[in-house]
């Protein structure tokens, strides 16, 4: 089993200079992270340390762009924040990721528990793989418990000041990122993010253990009705098109029973076996703005069930044309190893 940090890939460390001192000192790549977000550094970290670095700190990635962005704040102050919005980091999820950017072995702690992820049971059968290799998604059921599912859904409600039994409450108030919610920290969303059954499913499709997991946000998409229309996002991909892709994945959870009809994820299923023969033939039009609607399925699933795709093919959410809203929180793990640079396309 590969574990974190035997690629025998360190990443660079910090040279940002640190003029007070943080509980967060300690942590690789902090001080450059902070610097080059604020402008005060040319210097930055390569994607996979800070999207590791963010992870270890529990943040996602709008919320922080949002902070720096308004704020601009001093190294004292922006570890401040860091600690008010996600408390101090779990001190074993530091030292993997210390021992990741060293290239070192990592702390016996985390080998135990990737061990114990290798030797629980597969929650895929053949078939479920075989589906998945053809396909290209696949529906992880029972991820997590129905008590769990309830307690997330109840947290996203509190977000959008909403009723379910008050259909006037979902669509009040100004949404910036539309069917987006910018809801990180909760211990109902880290309980989801811990889940066995869920790192035990992104292990079996890459094939490792050695897996990050993302600090995502949720998604509340309401019915449509002739004041509120679907806002997207529509089809597209969240990586660079250009060839070869990169194995990777993405995932969403229904915190709640999702219907075909029901603002459902959508995606092109099988995509990932011709991307490369149908840019070839695009002939210099934009990937980006070419229609697949026409070829895209919806993915139905109950509350507490997973629905992962390989992040290859065209996806995006669904007009929610039944009577109810969809729930979901997003999710996702990924490999620490550094691969190479690659253009947007």
């Amino acid at each position: 089993m590969p574990g974190p940090g035997r690629s025998g890939q360190s990443l660079p460390l910090s040279t940002a200079p640190v003029t007070t001192a943080s509980p967060l000192d300690h942590i690789r790549g902090i001080t450059t992270y902070w610097a080059s977000l604020t402008g005060r550094s040319a210097e930055s970290l390569p994607y996979k340390q800070w999207r590791m670095l963010l992870d270890t700190l529990g943040l996602g990635i709008e919320q922080v762009m949002r902070h720096v962005g308004s704020q601009r704040p001093d190294y004292t102050g922006f570890g401040a924040w860091i600690i008010e919005t996600a408390g101090l980091p779990d001190p074993v999820t530091v030292a993997r990721y210390n021992a990741q950017v060293d290239g070192i072995a990592p702390p016996a702690t985390v080998v135990e528990r990737l061990a114990a992820v290798d030797a629980a049971p597969p929650v895929f059968d053949d078939a479920d793989l075989a589906d998945w290799d053809e396909k290209g998604v696949i529906v992880l059921r029972n991820a997590i418990t129905a008590a769990e599912a309830a307690a997330a859904a109840d947290v996203l409600w509190q977000q959008v000041g909403g009723h379910a039994d008050d259909p006037d409450s979902w669509y009040g108030g100004p949404r910036e990122n539309g069917i987006m919610i910018q809801h990180f920290q909760h211990p109902a969303q880290t309980r989801i993010r811990r889940s066995p059954r869920i790192l035990k499913a992104f292990a079996q499709l890459w094939g490792t253990t050695d897996l990050w997991m993302t600090t995502d946000r949720m998604s509340f998409n309401p019915p449509e009705r002739p004041d509120y229309r679907f806002p997207g996002p529509h089809l597209h991909w969240d990586a660079s098109l250009t060839q070869p892709m990169p194995f990777g994945t993405q995932g969403i959870l229904y915190l709640t029973d999702t219907a075909a009809d029901q603002g459902a994820l959508q995606l092109v299923p099988g995509f990932h076996r011709r991307i490369g023969a149908w840019l070839d033939r695009l002939d210099g039009l934009n990937p980006r703005q070419v229609d697949l609607s026409a070829e895209a399925v919806t993915v139905p699933a109950g509350a507490g069930e997973l629905v992962i795709w390989r992040e290859d093919l065209p996806h995006g959410a669904s007009p929610n044309r039944s009577r109810r809203p969809r729930l979901a929180q997003y999710l996702n793990m990924y490999s620490p190893v550094p691969g190479p640079e690659r253009p947007w396309l």
